[in-house]
């Protein structure tokens, strides 16, 4: 690679990857090249810098990000190990946006390509510069799986960017041993925890090396009419040119470097770094992209909150502009700590400067996404990616009475964190409901509540929402008579209660003539039946009725307000039952997507879950991915996300909106109604 005297200003690289692609692996082993660190960690004992959480040590993955710096060749690095888990995505996604590039990490294996569909697309709606890193590159065995034309023409399917190869595998009978680099066309072979060796190309590679050298040229001649002009007329471009151009198309996110190596055997990590370094955009394109325009003397974004246990709320983010001091003034508030992170260990700084990645102090106004600066209130970047909408929910109460209280504000403190975190408060069930991306997520937020703040907590799926209406007109009679040593009770009042068309709610009329219910009585019986709403015959609020005052009796000495009222409930009470109660569901419109080779799946799980496609269609700007329209009960949603990952090897979604309201009968409706009422009778309601 060509070598620059000029050195560069703090720059920052994002590992992403799926799940179990070794992107901790690959962290430690930058960290040990770059001298940052003595000793590697490993994932399977628990004692990596990157994931130091209890939460990522129990799963043996990575469940935030993880922030790590180094210095290679006299400049800064600082890397953000991304979570691989398709449930912590937006944590992910926000890492990215401050990073100058990003290295995808993957295994060698054909059917991960499906994994990077959404990452590839993500980044290149972001315009965020990336290179793929082909880890584990010592399982690209002739006995395992394939060679690795296969893997990029798998990888190639999933991305809009041509993926251009760098390296080409060096093979020894069935293992790989090290690669040869397409520019500089040297060979090295590996040696694991150890420098690799400069040898010469052997035989063997020499017409494959040709070959892919020339398909890097070709890809880079499509952005560049001299080069294109050059292979026209044979004529080999030089190096530098071609390192230029190189350059020049990865900070524009035109093309995909591809590189080689194996993290766990330290193979390919420093072809890596020094691709980084002379290859890598800077911290002042990337401010450009995301829009950032410098206020005042300086500026930095806040890209993920975190609360820690003795230091308080810390702002990881991103300087782009200027120099940040501790004690000084961001979005209207003192900075109280400057911190460089590696991994959990805080290390103070009295300063940073533009492109470095620190930890902000006790900013409690500033949230994940906002942009500070020395001279205004904190501005949320236009460009921040929405959150992802909740896709399952847990019921949650806490095991110990006494901590109900301090449970909702630890909640809101995991939200402050996690955003795609969402706490509901059911209205229609009275349950607290945890949402999120799936069960690992909430699974996560659950034993933060436990490990951070001492709070835990029983779980279960939320309740339905059943509703329950009548089918059959009545008309009824009832009477309140209560006689006490002073002034009695007595109300009389005739009602006709009917069914109402579907979505209509509940309407309350009066026809009383010849003041048989004085008209100051009229409200209380309104009130009566609306209090005699939340609860009919099945158990379940009572909607789609409408209930007429026809007329009635009273007593100038022993009616009132609250006798009215409630002759009112009994009447409703006696009523009802007669009036053929019926269990309501909600139906709710579902819109899934997946990979267009899994949209045949999609017909068994709705399907199974008592639901009906209505349509599908190709998903909007996403090549390869189609959109399916269906209906489906509320009551088989719960796990959808469960099954739909399951079945498109974890990158199925859903969106959903409440439709309508539909009758249910049978065993279904028996068994929702014995459970509401085992709910009721453990309640004491």
């Amino acid at each position: 690679m060509p070598q620059s005297n000029r050195k560069s200003a703090p720059r920052c690289a994002a590992l992403v990857g799926p799940y179990l692609s070794g992107k901790t692996s690959l962290l430690e082993s930058l960290l040990f090249a770059a001298g940052a660190i003595s000793r590697k960690g490993s994932v399977r004992d628990g004692n990596t810098l990157g994931d130091s959480a209890t939460e990522a040590k129990a799963r043996q993955m990575s469940v935030e990000v993880g922030l790590a710096s180094a210095e290679y060749l006299g400049e800064r690095w600082s890397f953000l190990d991304c979570p691989g888990s398709v449930e912590l995505i937006a944590e992910s996604k926000a890492a990215l946006m401050v990073a100058d590039l990003a290295v995808v990490v993957v295994e060698p294996l054909p059917d991960k390509a499906p994994l990077l569909a959404p990452l590839f697309k993500f980044l290149d709606d972001q315009a965020i510069p990336h290179l793929l890193f082909i880890n584990k590159i010592d399982l690209l065995t002739s006995g395992h799986e394939a060679r690795i034309s296969e893997v990029l023409e798998a990888f190639q399917a999933v991305s809009a960017r041509p993926l251009v190869l760098r390296q080409v595998p060096i093979r020894d009978g069935d293992v790989v041993t090290g690669h040869v680099d397409l520019v500089s066309e040297r060979a090295y072979r590996f040696n694991p925890h150890a420098p690799s060796d400069l040898v010469p190309i052997p035989d063997t590679v020499r017409d494959r090396e040709q070959g892919a050298r020339q398909e890097l040229l070709e890809a880079l001649s499509d952005f560049d009419d001299r080069l294109l002009e050059q292979l026209l007329e044979d004529v080999a471009p030089e190096k530098e040119e071609v390192y230029r151009l190189l350059t020049r198309e990865l900070a524009s996110d035109q093309i995909v470097p591809v590189l080689v190596g194996s993290a766990e055997n330290d193979n390919g990590v420093v072809r890596l770094l020094k691709l980084l370094r002379h290859e890598g955009p800077e911290v002042r394109s990337t401010a450009a992209r995301l829009g950032v325009d410098p206020e005042g003397i300086a500026t930095v974004q806040v890209f993920k909150t975190y609360l820690a246990a003795h230091a308080g709320k810390l702002g990881f983010s991103r300087v782009w502009h200027g120099t940040v001091t501790d004690g000084m003034t961001l979005g209207g508030e003192r900075v109280s700590g400057l911190y460089r992170m590696m991994g959990a260990d805080q290390r103070k700084l009295t300063e940073a400067v533009a492109g470095e990645v620190v930890a902000l102090g006790r900013l409690d106004r500033a949230a994940t996404g906002d942009v500070l600066s020395d001279r205004s209130a904190p501005k949320r970047s236009p460009l921040w990616p929405p959150l992802p909408p909740p896709v399952y929910g847990l019921a949650i109460v806490a095991e110990n009475r006494n901590d109900e209280v301090k449970l909702s504000g630890a909640i809101q403190k995991l939200t402050e964190e996690d955003p795609t975190l969402l706490l509901e408060q059911s209205t229609e069930t009275g349950e607290l409901v945890l949402w999120g991306q799936g069960d690992i997520h909430l699974q996560i937020a659950i034993d933060r509540l436990r490990n951070r703040h001492n709070i835990s907590v029983k779980f279960h799926p939320p309740q339905v929402p059943y509703k329950e209406t009548i089918r059959k007109a009545v008309s009824h009679h009832a009477r309140f008579k209560r006689q006490t040593g002073g002034h009695g009770q007595f109300a009389d009042i005739h009602v006709d209660v009917k069914p109402l068309p579907r979505g209509e709610g509940f309407v309350f009329t009066e026809s009383v003539v010849g003041g048989t219910v004085p008209r100051q009585y009229i409200p209380a019986v309104e009130q009566g039946i609306r209090d005699s709403l939340p609860r009919g015959p099945l158990g379940f609020p009572l909607v789609d009725l409408a209930v007429n005052l026809s007329s009635g009796q009273f007593h100038a000495v022993d009616s009132s307000e609250m006798a009215f009222k409630t002759v009112a409930r009994i009447a409703m009470t006696e009523a009802l039952p007669q009036c053929e109660p019926v269990l309501l569901e909600p139906i709710l419109t579902v819109t899934i997507a997946v990979p267009n080779e899994f949209t045949s799946r999609i017909q068994r799980i709705v399907s199974g879950r008592r639901g009906q496609i209505s349509g599908f269609d190709a998903k909007p700007d996403f090549k390869g991915w189609d959109e399916v329209q269906c209906t489906i009960p509320q009551a088989e949603i719960h796990d959808l996300i469960v099954e739909l990952r399951s079945l498109t090897v974890g990158v199925g979604t859903f969106t959903y909106r409440f439709d309508r309201l539909a009758e249910v009968t049978g065993r279904l409706a028996d068994k929702a109604i014995e459970q509401r009422k085992a709910a009721l009778d453990s309640n004491g309601r």
